[in-house]
């Protein structure tokens, strides 16, 4: 059975391992917002598929008898489309979507509907660690009087867009000690961070905490009405039953 996994999360590279494993062919597909990125040890792609047009042509092309969708949870576009698509065209599509964080006694978060909000709980002066990705960076355009660091994997390839802020580089995944350090080198006020969910990156959550330092936790959008799992786990399964279909 061939399965068209949409990647770029740890849950996506848990799933191509265990598909692998179990004897599925598996073709991943990355955005490509990363340069090098991990090796999924299956046949990727990378880039955008070209809209509507562009993924039905590869679907009809490539013929895959399921699609799962294991992107980031913000990418509701990708996700919204896929579903669609599929359904369209009668192949059945998941979506893997792990469940967001939550906040505990010792975190001091403010939820915010998306991006632009900041600006309403981040005082002049403010030196502001964005946790968002540089694809967000022109939403936060109004936060000119507080100084902005945002962290991105590879090396910048053009200026930081505002002339207040600069890029951290940096992979993951990092220790709390890491950011604890990391966030008292640059003097870290305040984060803004997406409620992505899963362990790998709850780090610089854990270090906030530590610090003292109050978290801007920018709501997920809404969600894609699709077939749904939380876990690779349920997905393996949601693919053994369609195994025996």
């Amino acid at each position: 059975m061939t399965i068209l996994v949409l990647a770029g999360t740890a849950e996506a590279r848990d799933l191509i391992a265990r598909l692998i494993a179990n004897g599925e062919e598996v073709i991943a597909s990355l955005a490509g917002a990363t340069r090098a990125p991990v090796p999924l040890g299956t046949a990727t792609r990378q880039g955008g598929f070209g809209g509507d047009a562009g993924f039905s042509s590869w679907l009809a092309a490539h013929e895959p008898q399921l699609v799962i969708d294991a992107t980031h949870p913000y990418a509701e576009r990708v996700t919204r489309r896929s579903a669609r698509i599929c359904r369209q065209v009668g192949i059945p599509f998941l979506r893997i979507e792990r469940e967001g964080w939550t906040p505990s006694a010792e975190d001091d978060w403010i939820f915010i509907d998306r991006p632009e909000s900041a600006r309403n709980h981040l005082p002049a002066g403010s030196r502001v660690f964005l946790a968002t990705g540089r694809q967000t960076l022109r939403q936060f355009e109004n936060l000119s009087d507080c100084t902005l660091f945002c962290r991105q994997i590879d090396p910048p390839d053009r200026p930081f867009p505002f002339p207040n802020g600069e890029y951290v580089v940096g992979r993951p995944p990092f220790s709390i000690p890491e950011e604890v350090d990391l966030f008292t080198k640059l003097a870290i006020d305040f984060l803004v961070v997406k409620n992505s969910g899963g362990t790998a990156s709850r780090s610089k959550l854990d270090a906030a905490a530590q610090m003292g330092l109050t978290v801007l936790m920018i709501e997920r959008p809404q969600t894609v009405a699709c077939e749904t799992v939380a876990t690779v786990g349920d997905a393996m399964d949601w693919v053994a039953r369609h195994a025996l279909d």
